[in-house]
């Protein structure tokens, strides 16, 4: 419920994503956000008001002198009662009659008289979006503070196949969501680790750590929504990336080693959230070991790269922060965890409280001793993370 009690009028204009727009009402609302819809005359040519209607549990605005309204300034009222108005979709038609300041229907009359931000999700043709003309309205919108969501590539309505798709609904709210998020983080470039690493003994076997990956991509999706530049290098998980997070995908310590330190220098701040593995095989066999052959087949270990070490040691490398989970004695090992990596900040958690799942309970290690915080999913537990790192660097 990330938008609880965010009150948002979603404006819906004329074109073939505005189906997408049912559904975007859906997961706005299923976040705790109050949704207000209102339309073009255009838009009820592909989605009914009655649609909306139903899953917005609200009356849908049309007509700006709807008689709903006592005062028949409905351009009035829906706008001061929002704390944002989101366009989605935003036609080119749409978008270049805001830039230029017309109000000749209730949602352009609403965009003009508003006293909240805007936000609007362009969709329309490649070669609409492409057009100069298109560009000069769109700069003009972020030079009056509107904030630009998307487009996305891919195949159109059309049949063509280019920029200009509307996002997907889950990516417009993702957007919403980090758009009331304060940004602690702004300018900054975050580089995160998650998920377990995969050392082969063979093509089939290999050795590795129990990790779900999800508290590495609550943090990233956390530090992204603080207004940070963040890169998520990840060991096998079943997780999509967050959105606007880049992603690299590795596979053991080794990769993830290499990796890192590939980007860790232009980083400001370095969060090692992955479990990786302390040890490989020396002798992976290049076929599948097998049973028929007798005994147990010897297995040569050698210990893997401190990838958090070495980052932290780096001369003017990011601020780092480290993760302990242990089984017992948590503020003994994390700080001493701290210590021995010369660490200014460690996230500790015990296994049996959250290992795995979508809740945890962490404890933060600093300088000036352990900071516990309430047991919550893990995305909120990033986001409180995030914010703590923000406090420490400044």
């Amino acid at each position: 419920m990330e938008l609880l009690g965010k009150r948002i009028v979603l404006g819906v204009t004329g074109g073939i994503a505005a189906y997408k727009a049912a559904e975007l009402v859906r997961l706005l609302a299923r976040q705790g956000a109050e949704v207000q819809v209102a339309m073009t005359e255009g838009a009820t040519h592909f989605v009914t008001a009655t649609t909306f209607q139903a899953l917005s549990g609200k009356p849908v605005y049309l007509d700006q002198w709807d008689a709903r309204m006592p005062n028949a300034m409905a351009h009035i009222d829906l706008s001061r009662q929002a704390d944002l108005i989101l366009i989605a979709p935003a036609s080119a038609d749409f978008l270049a009659r805001i830039a230029h300041g017309l109000a000749d229907d209730l949602l352009a009359t609403m965009v003009l008289a508003r006293d909240c931000p805007l936000l609007a999700a362009p969709a329309m043709n490649r070669q609409m979006w492409e057009n100069p003309a298109t560009w000069r309205n769109i700069l003009q919108l972020q030079a009056d503070g509107v904030h630009i969501l998307g487009p996305a590539s891919g195949e159109q309505a059309c049949g063509e196949i280019g920029a200009g798709r509307m996002l997907e609904p889950e990516e417009i709210v993702e957007e919403v969501i980090a758009f009331f998020m304060p940004n602690v983080l702004a300018g900054r470039k975050v580089l995160v680790t998650a998920g377990p690493t995969f050392e082969a003994i063979d093509p089939v076997r290999g050795i590795t750590n129990l990790s779900s990956g999800r508290m590495g991509y609550a943090v990233a999706r956390a530090a992204r929504q603080a207004g940070a530049e963040v890169v998520l290098v990840s060991g096998p998980v079943g997780l999509p990336a967050p959105q606007g997070v880049r992603r690299i995908d590795v596979r053991s310590a080794l990769d993830m080693h290499v990796e890192v330190m590939a980007r860790a220098a232009a980083a400001d701040i370095f969060v090692a959230v992955a479990a990786v593995a302390d040890y490989r095989v020396a002798n992976a066999a290049e076929h599948k070991l097998k049973k028929d052959k007798g005994g147990i087949p010897p297995i040569e270990l050698v210990e893997n790269p401190d990838i958090l070490a070495e980052v932290a040691a780096m001369a003017g490398g990011p601020f780092c922060v480290g993760f302990a989970a242990e089984s017992r004695n948590l503020e003994e090992y994390a700080q001493s965890k701290r210590r021995k990596k010369k660490i200014p900040l460690i996230a500790g958690n015990l296994i049996q409280d959250g290992f795995g799942g979508d809740d945890n309970r962490l404890v933060l290690f600093d300088d000036r001793g352990a900071h516990p915080l309430t047991p919550a999913p893990k995305s909120v537990l990033a986001r409180q993370l995030i914010e703590h790192i923000a406090t420490l660097t400044g």
